[in-house]
């Protein structure tokens, strides 16, 4: 993985990766089997690079028995290029959510399930014995916006099983409740908010792709991150039909990302 992140960076300079991945790459070492991941504790690694890049591997790994490793997995992929809790942490989130979709747990459950992940990831962080103190600083934050976000949705608990809106949740009022969940006033822009903006506009929309897109994809913080994971698990839970066609059928590199897809699919449906 470290040395198709560093190649990938050289390869594409057109596509400018966000700036906390340009810094973590540059610190990777792909030439070094036993340091090649291990990046310095980042300050600003909090943001939503690592939840972007990380719905594959709950793809690979979405069976119950393999909870384990996806943790590892998606942790270790995170704090690569994002190793701060906010950062890192969004990476475990959004491959479980995949994950779940793939399951086919309620979308209700999803939260509160990943929020039980997290003391999972903060144990096998301990094992690693890496950067223990600054995590120790920085790991409550990300629990805390998502236990908040659950309680004002009242799916916080497990008898809780209907998500609720404001009544008036309109574009203004989505705005200003975006920027309230965010660290800096910016929707997105961080890995705990960025999944969370995703996980709300799927909540609401249902398996309507125009009211998933006004939700997650024009607003006015990171909406291409959040409407990358929004657009990820909306596919997985209603498929394509329900997407407009033009949107996909000329995509760059389609075979690609079908040959992709399916490998994926195979390798995680075919291991024991």
């Amino acid at each position: 993985m470290v040395r198709c992140y560093v190649e990938i960076v050289e390869k594409l300079p057109e596509r400018r990766p966000d700036p906390a991945t340009i810094e973590g790459c540059a610190q990777l070492k792909p030439n070094n089997y036993l340091l090649a991941w291990h990046t310095p504790f980042n300050e600003k690694g909090s943001g939503f690079g690592a939840a972007t890049k990380a719905m594959c591997i709950g793809l690979r790994y979405w069976k119950p028995e393999r909870l384990e490793t996806l943790i590892e997995v998606s942790v270790e992929c995170g704090r690569m290029t994002h190793n701060h809790p906010t950062g890192f942490l969004g990476s475990l989130c959004t491959a479980l959510f995949v994950s779940f979709a793939a399951q086919g747990k309620p979308l209700v459950q999803w939260g509160r399930d990943m929020l039980r992940a997290v003391p999972l990831a903060e144990e096998y962080c301990r094992k690693t014995i890496r950067h223990t103190a600054e995590y120790q600083e920085h790991w409550f934050y990300f629990e805390a916006k998502w236990q908040f976000y659950l309680e004002e949705r009242k799916i916080s608990k497990d008898s809780e099983n209907k998500a609720i809106f404001p009544d008036n949740y309109d574009t203004e009022e989505r705005e200003k409740t975006y920027r309230k969940w965010s660290s800096e006033g910016r929707g997105g822009r961080r890995g705990h908010d960025a999944p969370m903006i995703a996980y709300d506009a799927l909540l609401a929309a249902g398996n309507n792709w125009t009211e998933l897109c006004h939700r997650a994809m024009f607003h006015g913080g990171e909406s291409a991150a959040t409407g990358t994971i929004a657009g990820c698990l909306f596919g997985l839970l209603y498929g394509l039909d329900l997407v407009p066609k033009g949107l996909y059928q000329d995509l760059e590199d389609k075979e690609k990302l079908e040959d992709l897809g399916a490998a994926l699919y195979r390798l995680s449906t075919e291991e024991k």
